[in-house]
């Protein structure tokens, strides 16, 4: 007997993603940036999940939905847009409801709906597949070779944790601290590079912590061999300069025994 199993919603969100900027490409639009923070006097306020080029030149911020858009998403897109002062646009599986369509109409904001079922050919599917493979491949080897080389010691010891515990409730007994003054370290490890914008799920995190754990041990690795080169390089030197040393000496007695002779 088959089981069907659902996507969670941040992987069915992630999913949505994926088919709408692909969608807005075969569209004519150029993606220009994904998740862009939204910021007020440098306060971020909110973000759009992708900023589109229409052929014209001009900049949409696009907010994305797994499934209908209701009001109160109309009005999120449309002030995120104005704020970041970009047109607003929506991809999504239709309209809630008549007040949201009737929304849209009045605040200009452009939604593209999109059906509930894609019908692709064998090849078509290949090509997303490849797609999504090439960049979940892409995403783990940006965070490898992007990541800060210096990293505070508190930090390494919580991606020690992280790295090593199933879910976020193990990691926080391990450290003694809260879930909320863990994700504020998540945050302020993320603001700083340590952690991609894109690892949300503690999976995501963990994986990742794992990543940054290794490239660290590689470059501590890395770093100890050149001081080791380093110093054999002035072993050397310094065994070059006594057996300099030893040779003059040795010709400096040859000359006295002939001396004395």
């Amino acid at each position: 007997m088959s089981s069907k199993r659902a996507l969670s919603p941040s992987r069915r969100w992630l999913s949505s993603e994926r088919i709408a900027l692909r969608v807005l490409e075969e569209l004519g639009f150029k993606i220009i940036e994904t998740r862009k923070r939204v910021l007020v006097n440098g306060v971020e306020v909110g973000e759009i999940d992708a900023i589109a080029e229409d052929e014209n030149g001009v900049r949409w911020g696009v907010e994305i939905k797994a499934g209908k858009i209701d009001v109160t998403g109309i009005r999120q897109a449309y002030v995120n847009a104005v704020i970041a002062e970009v047109k607003p646009m929506i991809v999504c599986k239709g309209f809630a409801d008549d007040a949201a369509k009737e929304l849209s109409e009045k605040l200009g904001v452009k939604v593209i709906e999109l059906s509930d079922v894609f019908l692709i050919d064998s090849e078509e599917l290949e090509v997303v597949i490849r797609e999504v493979v090439e960049g979940t491949l892409a995403d783990y080897l940006e965070t490898f070779f992007t990541i800060p080389s210096n990293i505070k010691q508190e930090w390494l010891e919580i991606l020690t944790v992280i790295a090593s515990s199933q879910n976020i409730d193990e990691a926080c007994e391990k450290l003694g601290m809260d879930v909320s003054t863990l994700t504020k370290k998540i945050s302020e490890m993320r603001s700083a590079g340590v952690f991609p914008q894109w690892a949300r799920k503690y999976t995501s995190i963990k994986r990742v912590a794992q990543i940054v754990l290794q490239r660290y041990a590689t470059l501590q690795v890395i770093a100890e061999s050149q001081r080791v080169l380093e110093f054999l390089k002035q072993l050397r030197d310094q065994l070059n300069q006594l057996l300099s040393t030893i040779s003059s000496f040795r010709k400096s007695l040859e000359s006295l025994k002939e001396e004395q002779r």
